[in-house]
């Protein structure tokens, strides 16, 4: 296990766009369908903060949600989960295991084969074309 990324919030703020920072630093949500216009084909989708590859573009699908969603991270060890009881919930949160930016959250009404949908924040990602 490599170490984990850690930057100053200055650091984090320099280097991320207002709304970025503060879904990904801050655990703000964007609003739905404003952050889902990746182009389509092959790619992997990486951190926005520290650049980690999180999952493929063959595991997206549209969810109807309006954040973009995948049915599994590329590898199991890209994302950390925790409880999340905000708003009177009890959801999981998906983190960027390398650098703890929140993503999303996950959810068990996904498709097959894993059914489970992981529901990211646009902002939070970067498609690499692959």
């Amino acid at each position: 296990m490599t170490a984990k990324i850690q930057k100053t919030d200055e650091e984090w703020r320099a280097q991320l766009s207002d709304l970025a920072y503060r879904v990904t630093r801050k655990h703000a949500t964007e609003r739905a369908f404003t952050h889902d216009d990746f182009p389509n084909g092959p790619g992997t989708f990486t951190c926005v903060c520290c650049g980690a590859p999180l999952f493929d573009a063959q595991t997206k699908f549209d969810s109807g949600t309006g954040w973009p969603s995948f049915w599994q991270p590329l590898a199991p060890e890209a994302v950390g989960e925790t409880e999340d009881r905000s708003w009177f919930m009890r959801r999981t949160e998906v983190h960027c295991a390398a650098c703890d930016a929140h993503l999303g959250h996950v959810f068990p009404d996904g498709p097959a084969p894993t059914g489970l949908r992981y529901c990211i924040n646009g902002v939070a990602l970067k498609k690499e074309p692959g």
